[in-house]
């Protein structure tokens, strides 16, 4: 009888968190490519699609709030891992080239792996230029935009990108104190505080285990190669800009303004090209979600009901 009662209470229970949108998180791995590509994975299998594509150093993990979020009671959340981050393959560059336009067309296999045909793209730091590829070479799967702290304009790149040029200019000069910065951990810990005036609200596992992945093996050479290729990306923002003028995609931009890499001026060139863009400003910094959770899933879901409806 016991027994009977404690199940009775935890199906009551399981209910009840389906009910407040607590709906149970998966973690699975695809095979694409010849590669493992993780994904997290949240909310019905039938439900408008959210794809959300992470940043650097970070992987899937950065969105897991947002997955154990109500936005999983009406929304189909898949937060995949780029190769050679996260849980999925780290092949080393000599078998990969990490370049964002090879990760792009891996997010598309993945893509076509799990047969998603429309999904609302929710792009953060490095998800952005991946993303705006995607939606470049497949517009018709694309039903809308969420940028966070994502640049698509030269005006978004703060002035720390002067020293990140020269490494773009000439890399066998600049390479060694490139990387010695980009994997240390004041500059991972500066990633995640910024200029932001409440830097205790930050919890410090958020670089402190960024700055354990840069420093797994192949990290350094991966890494490299990829912020090597990023100047691939600033040549491509005219491209985009036109792309979005074009197309004038449904687009929120969530901005975190304490970021010491992007702008708040990049966050306010999207209307230049998309006029009817939303755009908010937030007390955060790069990481945005980690400090401002609760506004950005109640800013996506009130932004996704609107799409529905049209």
């Amino acid at each position: 009888m016991k027994l009977t009662l404690r199940i009775f209470y935890l199906i009551m229970l399981m209910n009840i968190m389906t009910a407040n949108g607590e709906q149970p998180v998966s973690y699975k791995t695809v095979r694409v490519s010849n590669l493992n590509i993780f994904y997290r994975e949240a909310g019905p299998k039938d439900a408008p699609v959210l794809l959300l594509l992470h940043g650097v150093p970070s992987s899937s993990r950065m969105y897991q709030s947002l997955l154990e979020s109500s936005l999983s009671d009406k929304y189909h959340l898949i937060a995949p891992d780029f190769p050679g981050f996260g849980h999925s393959s780290w092949p080393s560059p000599g078998e990969f080239s990490y370049t964002f336009d090879h990760i792009a067309q891996i997010m598309e296999d993945f893509v076509d792996e799990l047969k998603l045909s429309h999904y609302t793209l929710f792009l953060h730091d490095y998800g952005g230029p991946i993303g705006m590829r995607m939606a470049i070479d497949h517009p018709d799967k694309v039903e809308a935009i969420i940028i966070q702290n994502a640049v698509s304009h030269e005006e978004g790149l703060s002035s720390l990108w002067v020293a990140r040029r020269a490494f773009w200019q000439d890399r066998k000069t600049h390479e060694a104190a490139f990387r010695k910065s980009f994997l240390s951990l004041e500059t991972t810990r500066n990633r995640h505080l910024g200029s932001s005036l409440y830097p205790e609200r930050i919890d410090p596992d958020t670089w402190t285990d960024e700055f354990y992945f840069l420093n797994q093996p192949g990290q350094a050479d991966i890494q490299s190669d990829l912020f090597y290729d990023y100047q691939t990306n600033v040549k491509s923002y005219p491209i985009w800009q036109k792309w979005l003028r074009d197309h004038q995609p449904r687009l929120l931009v969530l901005w975190g303004k304490y970021d010491p890499s992007f702008t708040v001026a990049g966050a306010e060139a999207y209307k230049k090209d998309v006029p009817s863009a939303e755009v908010h400003i937030l007390e955060a910094g790069h990481f945005a979600i980690d400090e401002k959770a609760d506004t950005i899933i109640s800013l996506t879901d009130a932004f996704m009901a609107r799409q529905t409806k049209k």
